[in-house]
């Protein structure tokens, strides 16, 4: 029966044409071409091309999630990037917090011997080390995008980070004291190699997190907020439970090693979790389309630089100006002022701890939230404030301030532990308070295809705050010491 059919009795649409035979076996097609065959109407009217309409080059799990998009469950992946944030900034807020450690142990003179002189500016040489790869590699991110496959960038910088660390615990065993130079310079050139690596680590976090919604670099910049509370309380955990500095410091490097590991293990459990999956196809998708695009468009076409930074200049200068002020201060200044009351709440072996480290971390993780809610003043008149913030550096310098190896001469007028605390409590919070919100506002100010730019511009501008911050702080100790303000 089926061979009595012909050609004109199945002048029908194209679809049905392609899957009949002629008397001769021979398969009918329709004049035009032949069309594919369309699964149902709701894929069909996706719009998707014919080539991905027909799966070509899609796996079935790839099609089973685009027709079944998956949810975040129990939010596993916004939990593995506040991780991955908490990771970004654990080497910096490690080596910052354990100033005790370095300065009041392994530099002092009661376990060399001698008066080094190493201790007396540690914590600025700390910082300066520290920075001097972000700095570098922030700017030139700016005009240079670095590329890479994503996984080795992250694999690799990694480990570099916990063999340093390893390094780190094993100094803290060894006994240095007969030669505190050599520690001296290994842990500032371990610093560097330390801060290129999570230079590298934090670029690739954020190229990672790029391929999901924007609440998941929130969650990475709550990370980082969350991160020197967190090394903070380990550090007050760490001193309070170990019976000496020694154990302490090495209970507290190893905490950081753990952290690492965690943040490694879960970036190659993200491929197995579909959610991840599926961002990633998108992403991809995303890209494949602009490289199209791309194609009809002018090769050499980049940003206009200077253009963007006009326009944004006044919220990277706001960025610039807190993180001066913020560094200038903390932690060089903060960590070197000491109790005025011996029944203070706070016991003088924790007081650093505490009232430097936690206050200000926690102060600044308050603030940062808070910007999340409430964004005033406006972009117009956010520098008013901004600016008004440097009227801490005369409030911190006449609180009692006594930095390692400096006889003060300038008279301390502010000798109240609660007093020096409010001070404390409000820096912080204005600090994450204004940085945020200055952050915020900056893509803001250029049009839309340009924000990505003014973004780096802004983080650039924040680095570039942290770096001569931490150099003016090296004067402070000098200005107690020689000069009064006409103060007598």
């Amino acid at each position: 029966m089926a061979n009595s059919y012909t050609k004109k009795e199945f002048n029908v649409g194209p679809e049905e044409q392609t899957l009949l035979k002629d008397t001769n076996e021979i398969r009918i097609i329709s004049a035009k071409g032949t069309e594919p065959v369309r699964l149902s109407p709701g894929w069909e009217g996706t719009g998707r091309p014919d080539d991905e309409l027909n799966f070509k080059g899609v796996t079935m799990d790839q099609a089973d999630l685009e027709l079944n998009p998956p949810k975040d469950r129990l939010r596993i992946v916004f939990c593995i990037m506040i991780l991955h944030g908490i990771g970004i900034l654990m080497p910096w807020n490690m080596f910052i917090t354990a100033k005790n450690y370095f300065v009041n142990y392994k530099l002092s003179r009661e376990y060399t011997g001698i008066k080094t002189g190493y201790d007396t500016n540690f914590l600025p040489y700390l910082a300066f080390a520290s920075q001097i790869p972000n700095l570098l590699f922030n700017w030139l991110n700016v005009f240079i995008q670095f590329g890479g496959n994503l996984t080795t960038r992250i694999v690799w910088s990694i480990f570099v980070q916990v063999l340093i660390f390893v390094c780190t615990v094993i100094l803290a065993m060894v006994d240095t004291s007969v030669w505190p130079g050599v520690f001296f310079w290994i842990t500032m050139i371990s610093v560097v190699i330390l801060n290129t690596a999570n230079g590298i680590y934090q670029n690739s976090v954020f190229g990672m997190v790029a391929k999901l919604p924007t609440e998941y670099t929130g969650a990475v910049i709550l990370g980082t907020n969350i991160s020197g509370t967190f090394t903070a309380l380990i550090n007050f955990l760490a001193q309070y439970m170990a019976p000496n500095t020694r154990t302490a410091a090495i209970y507290y490097f190893i905490t950081a090693l753990f952290i690492l590991l965690a943040c490694f293990d879960t970036y190659f459990a993200l491929p197995i979790n579909r959610f991840y999956r599926h961002r990633e196809l998108l992403h991809q998708k995303g890209i494949n389309k602009r490289q199209l695009e791309n194609n009809t468009r002018d090769k050499h076409d980049t940003p206009p630089y200077w253009k963007i930074l006009k326009q944004c200049f006044p919220q990277c200068f706001n960025t610039f100006f807190i993180f001066f002020i913020t560094l200038s201060l903390f932690p060089s200044v903060q960590s070197d002022i000491v109790q005025s009351d011996p029944n203070f709440i706070v016991p003088s072996d924790y007081y650093t701890t505490v009232m430097c480290f936690l206050t200000f971390n926690i102060a600044a993780l308050t603030g940062s939230s808070i910007a999340s809610f409430v964004q005033w003043p406006s972009k117009k008149y956010l520098v008013i404030p901004v600016f008004l913030r440097i009227l801490y550096i005369p409030l911190f310098l006449l609180c009692n301030y006594k930095p390692k190896g400096i006889s003060r001469v300038l008279p301390v007028y502010i000798n109240n532990d609660w007093v020096y605390f409010l001070i404390a409590v409000t820096m912080g919070i204005s600090s994450g308070y204004f940085s945020s919100l200055s952050m915020m506002y900056c893509p803001s100010m250029v049009e839309s295809q340009y924000m990505t730019t003014a973004g780096m511009f802004g983080a650039a501008s924040l680095i570039t705050g942290i770096f001569t911050g931490i150099l003016f702080s090296m004067v402070l100790p000098s200005v107690v010491a020689n000069m009064s303000f006409g103060i007598s």
